[in-house]
């Protein structure tokens, strides 16, 4: 059987399993006897992928069918330190994973940077699971901890998402917050306010926050970069997903 390789965001875990990622979502995300259920998110690994620091070789190695023939299911290669050591022409698709065990895949897609002048809300996924909100587009945010830090902070690699802030992001003070699901508005409108183009352009709203995310509310995609190199997955739009990924979509904002 073919050997596949995951990199797991909840947590941060590169992964070899003999099922194919639809299958590896639906035992990742429900559990397996004493496993945890809930959300999972995961790229696909390039097979072919290897690396010393990741014990890549002996994972796959490890990762033999059980004696009555049924698929090993997961081997971990490690669970530490795992994005900096994965270039990003290694990263396949972008599996979504509902707690119910459906998972959705998307392909990357163009980098487009988004000039327009508004306020950003980001949840790092990986290597931290920070939640803060800045008046840099996501281009612009991951540069500016990565390859060129504009303070003390900074990372070899980076996964994070962009949430949607509906009036917020240009009204932060007045705009209405009805449709945001959030249960720190106040908080989050606070940062908000403090944000100033001369003297404040990120603020952290949470330094520890759930990984577990509304997909709902995703507004323009995932990132991941390593280095130089920064990828994009753009989230369909709640019209595609009500027509083509009905299921999915209920039971993700079930």
């Amino acid at each position: 059987m073919t050997v596949h390789l995951y990199l797991s965001l909840i947590p941060e875990a590169l992964i070899a399993s003999m099922l194919p990622p639809e299958d590896f979502g639906q035992y990742y995300s429900t559990g397996h006897h004493f496993k945890s259920k809930g959300q999972a998110m995961f790229f696909e690994i390039d097979p072919a992928f290897r690396c010393d620091a990741l014990n890549v070789e002996e994972a796959v190695a490890r990762c033999t069918a059980h004696p009555d023939g049924e698929p090993r299911h997961s081997v971990y290669a490690s669970v530490y330190r795992v994005l900096e050591h994965i270039p990003v022409n290694a990263i396949g698709k972008l599996y979504l994973c509902t707690a119910y065990g459906q998972a959705l895949a998307i392909e990357r897609a163009e980098l487009v940077k988004d000039d327009q002048p508004c306020l950003h809300l980001y949840q790092d996924l990986v290597p931290v699971n920070s939640l803060i909100v800045s008046s840099l587009n996501p281009v612009e945010v991951y540069h500016s901890v990565t390859v060129s830090p504009s303070k003390f902070i900074q990372f070899p690699a980076l996964c994070f998402v962009e949430l949607n802030l509906g009036e917020l992001a240009t009204n932060p003070e007045f705009g209405s917050t009805n449709d945001l699901p959030y249960s720190f508005m106040h908080h989050l409108r606070e940062a908000l306010i403090t944000l100033h183009p001369q003297e404040k352009i990120s603020k952290l709203v949470h330094r520890v926050h759930s990984l577990e995310i509304p997909y709902r509310m995703v507004k323009s995609g995932f990132y991941v970069g390593n280095g130089q190199d920064l990828a994009f997955y753009a989230m369909p739009s709640h019209q595609e997903m009500r027509k083509n990924h009905a299921k999915w979509w209920r039971l993700a904002n079930s």
